[in-house]
C-alpha cells in the first residue's frame, strides 16, 4: 500500500467515524475545556459566553420554549462583548463552568454551515484535491461547520452584507441547506454541550482544530454547494434549497 493511499484511507476513515456519530465527546476536564477555548481565541475567534443544557427546559436561560436551547449567547450585547482577550476568557470559563461559548462571525472569520453528510462528502473531496481547509467543527444535531476568513470588512457601512440577508442564528430550520454565517451571526465554538435527545448527551467538537489557518470562503463554496445539491431530499440530511446568492 502506498503512503498516499494509506493517508487518504485513514483520513476518510476518520471522517466517516465522525459522520456515523462515533467521534469522542469533548473532555469534561475543566482544564481541557479552558485550553480549547483559549486555543480558539488565540486563532483569532472572538468568544462570548452562551447558554448551556439544563434539565427542566433544555436550556439554562429563562425563556419558555427557547427555540435554540444551549445554542445562544447569554447577553444581548454579545457582538460587543465577544473578545479574544485571554484573561477575560479565563475569567468567564472559571466563573461559568457549565457555559457554552459562541464565536461572533463577520469580524475575523465566517462560518459555512452545512448538513453533516453533505459536509462529510465535501470535506473528503477538498482534502483529496489538496485544497487548504481551515478549522472544521461537527455538531451532533447534524451540521458541519467550516471556519473561513470573513468575506471582508469594507470601509463604508452600507457595503456590509449582514447575515440577516441569508439567515438568522435562531432560524436554522428555515435554512436547512448551506448557511453562511457572517456579520450579525454566531455559532457555538467547541467544546460545547447540546441538550440530549434520549440517547445521551450531544456535543459540538472539532474535526480539524483552530490551529489550521482560515481559508478564503470562496475556495470552499463550490465544493459545499455541489455536495448540498447532491443531498437534496435526503431526510437524514434535512438538506434544502435555501442557499444564499452572492454578489
Amino acid at each position: 500500500m502506498s503512503a498516499e493511499f494509506g493517508e487518504r484511507s485513514g483520513r476518510q476513515g476518520r471522517i466517516s467515524q465522525w459522520l456515523r456519530g462515533r467521534r469522542p465527546k469533548p473532555a469534561a476536564d475543566e482544564g481541557d475545556r479552558e485550553a480549547l477555548l483559549l486555543a480558539a481565541a488565540g486563532a483569532g475567534l472572538p468568544l462570548a459566553p452562551a447558554a448551556h443544557p439544563a434539565a427542566e427546559y433544555g436550556c439554562s436561560c429563562d425563556r419558555v420554549g427557547c427555540p435554540t436551547p444551549a445554542r445562544h449567547p447569554v447577553s444581548f450585547a454579545w457582538q460587543t462583548q465577544s473578545t479574544t482577550d485571554r484573561g477575560q476568557i479565563e475569567r468567564w470559563a472559571r466563573h461559568q463552568p457549565e457555559a457554552n461559548f459562541i464565536t461572533a462571525t463577520g469580524m475575523v472569520h465566517d462560518v459555512l454551515d452545512v448538513p453533516l453528510a453533505a459536509g462529510h462528502e465535501a470535506l473528503t473531496r477538498l482534502l483529496d484535491a489538496g485544497v487548504e481547509v481551515g478549522p472544521v467543527a461537527a455538531s451532533d444535531d447534524g451540521r458541519l461547520l467550516f471556519f473561513t476568513l470573513t468575506r471582508g470588512t469594507p470601509e463604508e457601512e452600507d457595503e456590509w452584507w449582514p447575515c440577516e440577508l441569508d439567515c438568522h442564528p435562531e432560524t436554522m430550520d428555515e435554512h436547512p441547506g448551506l448557511r453562511w454565517h457572517c456579520r450579525g451571526s454566531y455559532v457555538l465554538v467547541p467544546p460545547a454541550r447540546l441538550p440530549g435527545n434520549g440517547d445521551g448527551d450531544r456535543s459540538v467538537s472539532w474535526v480539524r482544530g483552530p490551529e489550521h489557518p482560515l481559508p478564503d470562503p470562496l475556495t470552499l463554496l463550490e465544493y459545499l454547494t455541489e455536495a448540498c445539491a447532491r443531498h437534496i431530499g435526503d431526510p437524514a440530511d434535512h438538506a434544502g434549497t435555501a442557499w444564499p446568492s452572492r454578489r
